[in-house]
């Protein structure tokens, strides 16, 4: 993959109907590259409607992903929850996979107010049995821990990282936008650029080749992030993570979360390609 290509996280707003397959049509009319399936509130989709989805993602030139349930808590305190949170992970993996998409994203966990390392623990042990699953049925999809805004949700930039070194088959989802929220900071050049080489130092070069990356607006307070924004109305410096993207010859998904989904993805694309 040549740099970074752009899309919308779920069908654009300007599609014909909400359908994952008029959401690919729009996204290669609006001259942009990639799509996330939301299978937010379940996986809806059957594999004949997943292999329909894979023919025309491929006509159309659409690069696909996929973003599992909410309801996923692989540190639940309750084993039918982690059997639950871990079958709605494979449930997603198998949809994805025949649908051609490379990569699926999960927020992994809560803390529950368990100490972080026990909590990492979990949803290691937890993750583990999933990838093993996955190996078994030769399903290669990524699975992609997000970090995650909120300070009572699993998913600081080291957990997603260890989680990447320690599970094969598993890579980070970097969302930007709610490492801001969470820290109140990384929203300049240096400390874009900063993340980028923690990246390449801990998964290697190979890992800024295979990015996959969520942006929006976000507004927060100070329990970490409370909404999605559209760029514009938000602090968040995108213009300064494209130029370190850029520099560092990112390549990958860049996934826009704004509200307004397409204008904003279309920006970030627009604003990168300036460079």
């Amino acid at each position: 993959m040549t740099g970074l290509i752009f899309g919308t996280g779920g069908v654009p707003h300007s599609s014909k109907t909400n359908s994952t397959i008029d959401g690919i049509r729009r996204v290669a009319e609006l001259g942009l590259g990639c799509m996330e399936i939301e299978f937010v509130q379940g996986v809806r989709m059957g594999e004949a409607g997943a292999s329909l989805v894979a023919e025309i993602a491929a006509r159309e030139g659409v690069k696909l992903s996929a973003h599992a349930p909410y309801f996923i808590n692989l540190n639940a305190h309750e084993p039918e929850k982690i059997r639950a949170s871990q079958d709605r992970i494979l449930q997603t993996a198998r949809i994805a996979s025949i649908c051609g998409a490379e990569s699926i994203v999960l927020h992994a966990a809560f803390y529950l107010g368990d100490p972080p390392e026990e909590a990492y623990s979990n949803v290691k042990k937890h993750l583990e049995e999933v990838m093993h699953q996955l190996r078994r049925e030769t399903n290669r999809v990524w699975i992609r821990p997000e970090v995650m805004g909120k300070h009572s949700q699993f998913g600081t930039i080291e957990e997603v990282l260890n989680l990447s070194i320690e599970l094969e088959g598993v890579a980070p989802c970097i969302d930007f936008a709610h490492w801001h929220a969470r820290t109140g900071r990384f929203n300049s050049y240096p400390e874009f650029a900063s993340i980028l080489q923690e990246v390449e130092e801990r998964l290697g070069r190979h890992a800024l080749d295979n990015m996959h990356i969520h942006v929006s607006g976000i507004a927060y307070g100070k329990k970490g992030e409370t909404k999605h924004l559209n760029l514009k109305e938000s602090d968040f410096q995108y213009a300064e993570l494209l130029q370190a993207l850029k520099d560092y010859d990112a390549k990958g998904m860049v996934v826009c979360e704004s509200p307004n989904l397409e204008e904003d993805a279309l920006l970030l694309q627009e604003t990168y390609n300036a460079y």
